[in-house]
C-alpha cells in the first residue's frame, strides 16, 4: 500500500494503520493515516489505487483529518467477529472455521457475558508481548446462530495479541463442557496463558469495525 500510494501521489507515503492482525485474519474495515502537503482528486485516486492494489485489498474512501489525528491511538472501540461453520462448506474454506462438535451456546453466552466483569486479560495474551498493560475494557461479547453458522462478536477499547482467538478457544471448551464457568474465573485471575484454551485458527476471525470520536 505504501508503494501504491507513493507512486500514484508522486510523494513518499508512509501509512500508519489502526492496528495489526495475525496472518490470515480478515478485515472488513481498517483505517490508516498519512501526511501530505498537497491536494489531489479523491475519486480518481481511489480508482487508480484499487486498480494498482492486489484484489484482496480495497480502498473505499480517503478524507482529510486534523494534523493531530492518529488512526491507532485515537480509536475508541474495535469490534471483531469469529465465524464457525457447523457443516462442511467448500466455499467457506478460508472464511470460516469448520467445527462439527455440538456446543452449548447458552453456556458459552453466559461465559461471554462474564468477560465484561474483568479488565485484566493477560491470560489470553501471547507471552513476551511488548505492551505496557494487559487491561482492556470489553463493551460486549456474545454468540449468535445464523444459517448454520456460529458467530461470536466482541467489542473493546483495545485488544491484546491473539486475545480474541484464545478467548474463542476457551469459550469453546466451556461449550464442550470441558471446563466450567468457575474455571473461567480461575483462568482469568491466574493471568497465565497456559491455563486458557487453545487458539482457534486465524481464518475465522474478522476485524469488522473501528470507531473514532471524530468520525
Amino acid at each position: 500500500m505504501n508503494k501504491a500510494f507513493s507512486i500514484i501521489l508522486s510523494s513518499p507515503i508512509n501509512l500508519m494503520g489502526a492496528g495489526r492482525t495475525d496472518t490470515g485474519v480478515h478485515a472488513r474495515e481498517m483505517y490508516a493515516h498519512f501526511d501530505l502537503d498537497k491536494t489531489f482528486d479523491i475519486p480518481s485516486t481511489i480508482h487508480k489505487l484499487n486498480s494498482f492494489l492486489p484484489k484482496d485489498i480495497v480502498i473505499y474512501d480517503i478524507f482529510e483529518v486534523s494534523d493531530e489525528a492518529h488512526t491507532r491511538f485515537d480509536a475508541t472501540k474495535r469490534t471483531y467477529e469469529y465465524h464457525i461453520n457447523t457443516f462442511k462448506d467448500a466455499f467457506l474454506q478460508n472464511q470460516s472455521w469448520y467445527f462439527h462438535q455440538k456446543l452449548d451456546l447458552d453456556l458459552m453466552n453466559e461465559a461471554a457475558k462474564s468477560l465484561l466483569k474483568h479488565t485484566d486479560f493477560q491470560c489470553f495474551s501471547k507471552v513476551n508481548t511488548d505492551v505496557n498493560t494487559f487491561d482492556c475494557e470489553i463493551f460486549e461479547a456474545y454468540w449468535i446462530k445464523e444459517n448454520g453458522k456460529l458467530i461470536f462478536t466482541i467489542s473493546a477499547n483495545r485488544f491484546l495479541r491473539n486475545m480474541v482467538r484464545s478467548i474463542v478457544g476457551t469459550l469453546i471448551n466451556i461449550g464442550l463442557h470441558k471446563i466450567t464457568l468457575d474455571d473461567l474465573e480461575t483462568i482469568i485471575k491466574s493471568k497465565n496463558r497456559e491455563k486458557a484454551g487453545f487458539s482457534v485458527p486465524a481464518h475465522g476471525l474478522y476485524l469488522t469495525k473501528i470507531e473514532y470520536d471524530y468520525l
